[in-house]
């Protein structure tokens, strides 16, 4: 064992770990660890971000597009605070990251030195696990904590705190191995019962959602689906674990879920639901079932034995990561004549309705520009997005093809699709990647547009403009009809604006702009923007502004 600085300890950790990434705003705090990157450049890349909301959204989108932890590093103060969206995201996400973060040296700790914060109490609650890293002999033991805690159970982030004076130390200390996420693997009694459970309903319904997937779950998942007939649906922003060109899916459950669906979950007589928490989203805000007994026999599978009865009591809870669940399913001997055949079809042709093309105030329709990219753009493409009311035209009426081609918060965090877009163009720079952004939600990590030409990291960045925040403009006509205040968005020229960063952009403000726009950006080479013009009153492809206010002021009348 020879003398490491503690700095360069941790970045060799990293590498037993298998990570091949990491974003940073660089920082004092943490130079020793800079150092150490130095030595193995060509091993683990050290991505450069323009703010720390951006790097911990990178290392968040790496860590659920790849299922490793992904990983930031952060200085203290404010560079940890900036970084906290990225953390809360994962934990709602379920995303495996770990974010490191500066720290003041143990002598000048609990005086309020420069930028102190008590990191451990400060992410106890957005993390699974939050710790300081007081002794550089330490270091290989804690981080290969973190990397398992990352990835058993319910996945999530993780955050460690390293003092300057310790990641300064040279110790003499033996590297971890590589860990092992643990799984929990269903029982032969679960699968029996799950088995008889089906076999006696009438009106069943698939829900998934959740992380810790991969292909191979995603597909054996699909044959325990077909086998059995199922309708079969997705959790919010978890569209891309079941093929939506299939027969059996018929739809999401989320926000501004078609109501008909709506119906059919409440209407269910059993519910299986595979890997997703059943919160506040995917629930309708806990409408959609009875809390604590729902009136729907439940079948809750959850590799976090914590998220079994959190809020619904399940007629049978299942503890079991996706993978050897998906595998047991999918050996079920299927259902012999089932009393729900033709609900998958019926379901479908309801969410092929739902999904039909919409007709919006303006020059620009959009579900002609989804439908554009459903036709033309690769079948692999990887879709991101932010927040707002942007994205129901992407989750409505777009069709994801499979398993990772989609990078969205469930958290709601606007300003995630531009960093997630680059974090994808890193992992898998073979593929197209598109991100979906309001003008609004763009703008608070369009900085990073920076970092995307700096790499070379060639996402298109499709930023559709209404010139406000949509979403609060929409509740403001619902609530308070006419009296408008702080939505409105004065915003820059977005296509001279990436060109302002080496990047191409271009502009549409009519539909048929955007086919030959998007093959330019897709011919280019290198980052685009696409800044897409529509009509202020296209507040959803149901109704208008307009609308939204006469029904509120109508309701309003005595």
């Amino acid at each position: 064992m020879n003398q490491r600085s503690g700095g360069r300890i941790l970045v060799e950790q990293l590498l037993v770990h298998g990570a091949d990434c990491a974003f940073t705003v660089p920082g004092e705090s943490f130079l020793p660890v800079l150092d150490a990157f130095f030595d193995v450049q060509d091993r683990l890349k050290l991505v450069v971000c323009r703010h720390e909301a951006g790097a911990a959204n990178m290392a968040e989108a790496h860590g659920k597009l790849t299922g490793r932890p992904g990983i930031a590093f952060v200085t203290r103060g404010p560079g940890a605070t900036q970084a906290a969206i990225g953390v809360h995201t994962a934990f709602q996400d379920s995303t495996p990251m770990i974010l490191f973060v500066g720290d003041v040296g143990a002598g000048f700790r609990g005086r309020e030195a420069f930028q102190e914060v008590d990191f451990p109490a400060l992410f106890a609650p957005l993390a699974k696990w939050a710790a300081r890293i007081d002794d550089a002999r330490r270091i290989p033991e804690l981080v290969a904590r973190a990397f398992q805690v990352a990835t058993s159970g319910r996945r999530g982030p993780v955050v460690l705190a390293l003092p300057e004076d310790m990641l300064a130390a040279s110790v003499a200390v033996a590297d971890a191995r590589r860990y092992a996420p643990a799984e929990p693997h269903p029982g032969a009694e679960d699968m029996e019962r799950l088995g008889k459970l089906l076999a006696g309903a009438k009106r069943p319904l698939v829900i998934l959602g959740g992380s810790g997937w991969s292909r191979e779950a995603c597909n054996d998942l699909q044959r325990f689906v077909e086998a059995n007939d199922l309708p079969c649906a997705c959790a919010f922003r978890f569209q891309d674990l079941f093929d939506n060109r299939h027969d059996h899916y018929v739809g999401d459950v989320g926000i501004g879920i078609n109501p008909v669906l709506a119906e059919r979950v409440r209407m269910s007589d059993l519910l299986v639901v595979v890997g997703a928490r059943l919160g506040e989203m995917t629930t309708g805000g806990y409408t959609l079932l009875d809390a604590p007994v729902p009136r729907q026999r439940l079948v809750h599978v959850h590799p976090g034995a914590e998220e079994i009865a959190r809020v619904y009591q399940p007629e049978l809870g299942i503890v079991s990561a996706m993978a050897p669940f998906a595998r047991a399913a999918a050996a079920l001997p299927p259902v012999e004549s089932p009393a729900w055949k033709g609900a998958a079809a019926e379901a479908r042709a309801d969410y092929l309705a739902w999904s039909s093309r919409r007709e919006i105030p303006g020059r620009v329709q959009m579900w002609d520009v989804i439908d554009w990219l459903n036709q033309h753009a690769p079948e692999d493409t990887i879709y991101c997005n932010g927040a707002g009311n942007f994205a129901t035209w992407l989750h409505r009426f777009h069709r994801y093809p499979g398993f990772r081609t989609q990078l969205a918060p469930t958290s709601g965090a606007m300003g995630y699709g531009v960093p997630a877009a680059i974090a994808a163009k890193f992992a898998r720079p073979e593929r197209t990647v598109v991100c979906f952004s309001g003008d609004g939600d763009f703008l608070m990590t369009g900085q990073e547009l920076a970092t995307a030409v700096q790499y070379g990291a060639a996402a298109i960045f499709v930023v559709v403009n209404n010139g406000m925040y949509g979403t609060i403009r929409m509740h403001q006509e619902k609530h308070y009809p006419g009296r408008v205040i702080g939505t409105e968005l004065h915003n820059p020229h977005f296509a001279a604006f990436a060109r302002s960063f080496g990047a191409l952009g271009e502009i549409v403000e009519d539909t048929a702009q955007f086919g030959p726009a998007f093959e330019r950006c897709a011919a280019s080479g290198k980052p685009a923007l696409i800044e897409v013009r529509i009509d202020p009153q296209a507040i959803t492809p149901s109704t208008t502004l307009d609308r939204i206010r006469a029904a509120a002021v109508a309701a309003a009348k005595p």
